[in-house]
């Protein structure tokens, strides 16, 4: 008689999800479709923009022409109403990689003189703004006067103040980085200020009421816990603060009319109609605020995984 052998169902484990899954589910497709849909934008804006200055040169030299042609042709004059993506890559590629750093054509030059500037009045907008943090939540008398002037101080515009601060500084044997970086400080210290405010105040009653129970000093609760309860807000506050101040750091080359700087390339192209010029150090501006908010939230996840606390 045969004996028969069970059969035992074996479940597998499920299969692992496919590259493409994997894609469709992170964040890199919706990136890169938002990329293209604003890359072809800019495409058919640029040939509907530059198409009135070419059929003018057709119809001065009768030259016959045809819609591939206006395409070609728009996509590629000298100076565009707006440059084509691949106009504003390729004069970055060149006054990037093509020229020694040290030219006063490239923009590796132009972007460390503007980023020297970028930095310093950060440095010294977040130091302020800490300082002034501080003061305001340990001080009411500060807290009812300086905060109140903190805020107003935004309310004028930078491009009216800038030209002052440099010629005032100029006056006094000023010139150089440092007024710049001022500017810079002037717009960064701001949301270092509100941000560290708010963060210094945010422990809970309960953990104030615990600390006091020990006969903690001022200076232990800061340290202890007002200080490491505001981290997150600090960085939060330093990512606007860094982009903000390579903006002033731009705008305080323009009245100056700097030689050097992402401003003096934005300037030398709008005397000179080199709109391309114009592009590629506005999107070298965007590279730097980009790989400086990026730095600074690396130094967030540091700080806070050394402090044991999840972000």
């Amino acid at each position: 008689m045969a004996v028969s052998t069970p059969t035992v169902a074996t479940t597998g484990a499920p299969p692992a999800p496919s590259f493409v899954s994997r894609l469709m589910a992170g964040k890199t497709i919706p990136i890169l479709i938002v990329v293209a849909v604003i890359v072809a934008v800019w495409y058919a804006f640029a040939v509907y923009l530059n198409s009135p200055w070419q059929l003018d040169r057709y119809a001065q030299a009768e030259q016959a022409w045809t819609a591939s042609d206006l395409v070609r042709d728009t996509l590629n004059q000298e100076r565009p109403v707006l440059p084509s993506p691949h106009q504003v890559i390729a004069e970055m590629w060149k006054t990037t990689f093509g020229m020694k750093p040290t030219s006063k054509r490239s923009l590796v030059y132009h972007g460390w003189i503007t980023l020297s500037s970028t930095l310093l009045g950060f440095v010294i907008g977040t130091v302020l703004g800490i300082l002034l943090a501080v003061g305001i939540v340990h001080n009411r008398a500060m807290d009812k006067s300086v905060m109140p002037w903190v805020i107003a101080s935004q309310t004028i515009p930078i491009l009216a103040i800038a030209p002052m601060i440099i010629v005032v500084l100029n006056a006094i044997g000023l010139s150089g980085l440092l007024p710049k970086a001022l500017i810079s400080t002037y717009l960064s210290f701001f949301p270092v200020v509100v941000g560290m405010v708010k963060g210094l105040r945010s422990p809970e009653a309960i953990q104030l009421d615990l600390m006091r129970t020990y006969s903690a000093s001022t200076a232990q609760v800061f340290w202890k816990l007002r200080w490491p309860n505001s981290m997150p807000y600090l960085f939060t506050s330093m990512k606007v603060a860094v982009a903000i101040s390579l903006v002033g750091a731009i705008v305080g080359e323009l009245p100056t009319g700097a030689v050097a700087g992402l401003g003096a390339r934005l300037l030398a192209g709008s005397y000179y109609g080199q709109t391309v010029q114009i592009w590629s150090a506005l999107f070298a501006a965007a590279a730097i605020a980009a790989v400086l908010v990026m730095t600074v939230g690396i130094a967030h996840r540091m700080v806070l995984k050394r402090m044991g606390m999840a972000e």
